[in-house]
């Protein structure tokens, strides 16, 4: 991973932050993306990031638009370099049974989670391809394997990763592009923490390892795909749930 430059979409969030940190503990230079042009909490977490000696370069794009995320590709590559790793791991909720599911919930959660994979994939991939290296890994969820009541936005776009994820393996594989999923399961996050603790401890319960995981397994389980090492692994999915979907 030395000297690479990754781009983490979502950086900013539990598992986003983390990757990141293991990734430039590795020696890449890593590039975060965020929504809100002059977002206050941006730079307030650059600095905290930078206060660990992690220098993050960061750029603002709606990844759900495309125009507007091949654009803030352009400028990250004009400043930083050409992208070697592309870690997709943008994504929200909007839950909902699906006969009180809006169209609006159903459409901000494929934008986001499912279409930004395209939209920042796509305009990537032919200079990977063309430099014969790339590591493309896409952080799906437990969720999208098995389904989930009140989710299914949030499980279709998931799955529907995996889908994209097998697609492109094929396409890049003979250029030294690997693109391969990470899917976790339950792991200790604002989003969990929101959860009431009743639900969380009978959620705990449930995971034959008797716990939730941490951001830190989800990004050794990313670092590990990214590797120059890790060129024989393309078109996988990789479960990160402590055995609660086998």
């Amino acid at each position: 991973m030395k000297n690479r430059i990754a781009l983490v979409t979502g950086g900013m969030g539990a598992l986003g932050t983390s990757i990141i940190k293991t990734l430039s503990a590795g020696g890449c230079q890593a590039v975060a993306t965020f929504q809100f042009p002059g977002d206050a909490s941006a730079t307030a977490w650059r600095a905290a990031m930078k206060a660990q000696g992690i220098d993050v370069a960061v750029v603002s794009c709606d990844v759900s638009d495309y125009s507007q995320t091949a654009a803030a590709l352009a400028e990250v590559m004009a400043a930083v370099g050409p992208i070697d790793i592309l870690v997709n791991g943008a994504g929200i909720t909007r839950d909902n049974t699906l006969r009180k599911m809006t169209p609006d919930q159903w459409q901000a959660v494929i934008g986001v989670n499912l279409n930004s994979v395209f939209n920042v994939t796509q305009p990537l991939l032919q200079g990977m391809m063309d430099r014969g290296f790339g590591r493309i890994v896409n952080i799906a969820s437990v969720n999208g394997q098995k389904g989930q009541i009140g989710q299914a936005n949030y499980a279709a776009a998931k799955a529907g990763m995996h889908g994209f994820t097998k697609t492109i393996a094929q396409e890049a594989a003979r250029k030294g592009v690997t693109v391969n999923t990470v899917s976790p399961g339950y792991i200790e996050s604002p989003m969990i923490e929101a959860v009431p603790q009743a639900v969380r401890e009978r959620i705990r319960q449930s995971i034959p390892v008797q716990r939730f995981g941490q951001p830190e397994d989800i990004a050794r389980a990313v670092a590990f795909l990214v590797d120059e090492a890790a060129g024989y692994i393309t078109g996988h999915e990789l479960s990160v749930n402590g055995g609660l979907y086998m």
